[in-house]
């Protein structure tokens, strides 16, 4: 194993932006969507039993909740069906230095597009946040740290990269 440098700690901060326009309004907390294979049972001559095997590329499918708190411009700029809504999450992941246990920090970028799935408009009490919450299904995902790819994921189109390694290309060159 190699050496790390740093320890991971914490996102010390980050924001949300449609369209290029930051979203103020949204939440201190975003939960990024689940990649939930979608897999086939294996069974037969050759095979003690049966076991799950899935298909690289292929996940149900993937949602994203903006939550924010309360119903103002920034809920409905993400609110067109016709529309594909096209967000980014820019964060600080804070580290320690593991050699002088000084703080550091990597850039993180999420680009998540999708359309609209559900909006739910929250609940009203007074003093309090109402949670309104838009959801998306996303059909293009890429994250990156520091300025690398780590994940690029696009329904429509086939494209599947972990790590730089395009995992669907024997794929594509074979259907």
């Amino acid at each position: 194993m190699g050496n790390i440098a740093n320890v991971p700690e914490i996102i010390n901060n980050y924001n949300a932006y449609t369209n290029g326009n930051k979203l103020i309004g949204v939440t201190g907390e975003m939960e990024l969507p689940s990649f939930d294979a979608i897999t086939e049972e294996v069974s037969g001559a050759g095979v003690l039993g049966t076991y799950e095997t899935s298909t690289p590329g292929n996940y149900s499918s993937l949602t994203q909740d903006v939550v924010f708190r309360i119903l103002d411009e920034d809920i409905f700029s993400i609110m067109n069906p016709n529309e594909l809504v096209d967000l980014t999450f820019r964060a600080s992941a804070q580290s320690t230095v593991k050699s002088t246990g000084a703080l550091d920090y990597k850039s993180m970028r999420i680009v998540e597009r999708g359309r609209l799935k559900s909006f739910t408009p929250g609940k009203l009490s007074l003093g309090k946040t109402m949670d309104a919450k838009v959801t998306l299904e996303v059909l293009y995902i890429l994250i990156e740290v520091d300025g690398e790819t780590k994940l690029e994921y696009d329904k429509l189109n086939s494209v599947f990269v972990v790590n730089g390694k395009d995992l669907l290309e024997k794929v594509r060159a074979y259907s």
